[in-house]
């Protein structure tokens, strides 16, 4: 009998396959760090190896390789669908929302996305090639700033290191598509206003997404001076999830932050500062009664997915669904512009300054 056809994309492509549908839902990290640990360790392996290996039961003897990735393995090795991806696809890969067809065609890149060297799931490469994938001419990478320890936030010395592997990846990707990995940061918004970064790693960033993260039910005067001396600075390109709020999800409810909403969106159209559309469905970040003030008021915007894994960059349609509802003109959304214009936009106010 001649040998099952194999899967028709290869086991690789089956395991990450199910890691994203399986990010799409916001399964928790765990139960996702198995299938593409599973692929990175069958990715360098002979063909025929695996095969072998198949046939003789030994795949679990591989590192990385458990009960459930085994299975997808030979599965798809020996030419069937295996039965995990099957029902992911039938139940998670379907639309997520209703609309925000034609402003997600418009948009060329993401804004704000996470690694594993702050408090994302997934390598640095990973995200670029998923971004990739998913039609991206380029994503900025936004690692936290160093207060932020709970999410493992990158001191002087880690983001230094981390720009070079960016330079790496990019090197590497350079001959095979046309995409760019940008330098970013998810910078804190400190108490007073400042930024949770030295001037001169901010300075070496392409693109920077400052978030209040602490405090949040600070006094309403004081967080609007917090976030009116964040918008001010000259290296803030991005006011992050404004309200900082949750709607749903498993870390719970949290009401939104309370601030002048029109104060601060008078300075981010004063400055040229960019109000996030932050995707993440527990977000929804700005409610709408306030997204609709920052479109009255002539902000700029970003819709981002703030991915902590590679199928949450896909969480962008849900922003661009509420962008078609408002009616938001395309142009007026930063990450719909050319790389080329992206950069001069967000450089151009530390070249004022200097």
């Amino acid at each position: 009998m001649p040998p099952a056809t194999p899967y028709p994309d290869g086991p690789v492509a089956a395991l990450r396959r199910i890691a994203f549908l399986l990010e799409r839902t916001r399964a928790e990290t765990y139960k996702v760090k198995a299938f593409r640990a599973a692929a990175a360790t069958i990715l360098p392996m002979d063909p025929e190896e695996l095969a072998a290996r198949v046939r003789e039961g030994t795949l679990r003897e591989l590192p990385g390789v458990g009960a459930s990735t085994a299975e997808v393995i030979s599965d798809a090795v020996e030419g069937r669908t295996p039965a995990r991806l099957a029902r992911l696809e039938e139940e998670a890969a379907g639309v997520l929302v209703d609309g925000g067809s034609e402003v997600r065609a418009a948009l060329r890149g993401d804004l704000h996305s996470h690694s594993d060297w702050s408090d994302g799931g997934s390598p640095i490469e990973e995200m670029a090639f998923t971004a990739i994938e998913l039609g991206h001419e380029y994503l900025v990478l936004t690692d936290h700033s160093p207060r932020l320890k709970v999410a493992n936030g990158l001191s002087v010395a880690r983001l230094r290191e981390q720009l070079e592997v960016v330079d790496a990846v990019n090197d590497h990707l350079s001959a095979g598509a046309d995409f760019r990995l940008l330098k970013g940061i998810e910078v804190d918004i400190l108490d007073d206003g400042s930024l949770d970064q030295t001037t001169e790693m901010l300075a070496a960033l392409d693109v920077r997404v400052a978030s209040v993260h602490s405090k949040l039910a600070m006094d309403r005067d004081a967080m609007t001076r917090r976030m009116l001396a964040a918008v001010a600075n000259p290296f803030t390109n991005v006011l992050g999830h404004c309200t900082g709020r949750l709607v749903t999800g498993n870390r719970g409810v949290r009401p939104q932050s309370q601030f002048d909403a029109r104060k601060v969106f008078e300075a981010c159209a004063e400055h040229g500062v960019a109000v996030e559309i932050n995707s993440r469905p527990e977000r929804r970040d700005p409610p709408t009664r306030l997204l609709q003030l920052a479109i009255d008021i002539g902000c700029l915007f970003s819709i981002d997915s703030d991915a902590h894994a590679p199928g949450q960059l896909d969480f962008q349609v849900y922003g661009c669904s509420r962008a078609e509802e408002l009616g938001l003109d395309p142009d007026r959304i930063v990450n719909t512009w050319p790389v080329g214009r992206l950069l001069d936009w967000a450089g151009r106010r530390q070249a004022a300054s200097t």
